[in-house]
């Protein structure tokens, strides 16, 4: 999410919907986005986001089985979520939004936040993000996503 984000633009958007809330990331996600990916798209804004705090996962075991079918990020991801009993866990990537689904942690993708963003009047149309996203950021929307999103932002 702060890859794609970044990449078309709008990662400020997330900030928005946090609020006064920092938002807390595990630092494989961390070390993903800003230092392996250094150069790339969401790099330098996540690394100067003051609205973005790093935090350690703690070894547990759900993390450690968590790595066994998830790359470590959304592994740290979900298992801090699962350990501090957050009230949302922003992810995108399909196996690991299963993962987090039967463990019963309520979720946000990347479209999501955009249609959030758009109800909210933080976008004024959700089209060009959505084309943006796939465009831009290699971001994949399947076609029936894309049309149920576009009704409900009553731009269909």
């Amino acid at each position: 999410m702060l890859i794609a984000l970044s990449a078309i633009g709008q990662l400020e958007l997330l900030h928005r919907f946090c609020g006064e809330d920092q938002l807390v990331i595990p630092t494989a996600v961390w070390r993903e986005v800003v230092e392996e990916g250094e150069g790339q798209p969401g790099a330098k804004e996540v690394q100067a986001a003051e609205w973005i705090r790093v935090e350690n996962a703690q070894s547990q075991p759900l993390l450690h089985v968590l790595m066994a079918q998830l790359d470590r990020g959304e592994a740290e991801a979900i298992a801090m979520a699962q350990g501090v009993g957050a009230d949302l866990l922003l992810l995108d990537e399909k196996e690991a939004r299963g993962v987090a689904t039967k463990l019963g942690i309520r979720l946000l993708g990347t479209v999501g936040l955009l249609l959030w963003a758009k109800e909210k009047e933080q976008l004024a149309e959700i089209r060009g993000p959505l084309e943006a996203l796939q465009k831009c950021a290699g971001f994949r929307i399947s076609e029936e996503l894309y049309k149920r999103v576009l009704r409900q932002a009553k731009e269909e």
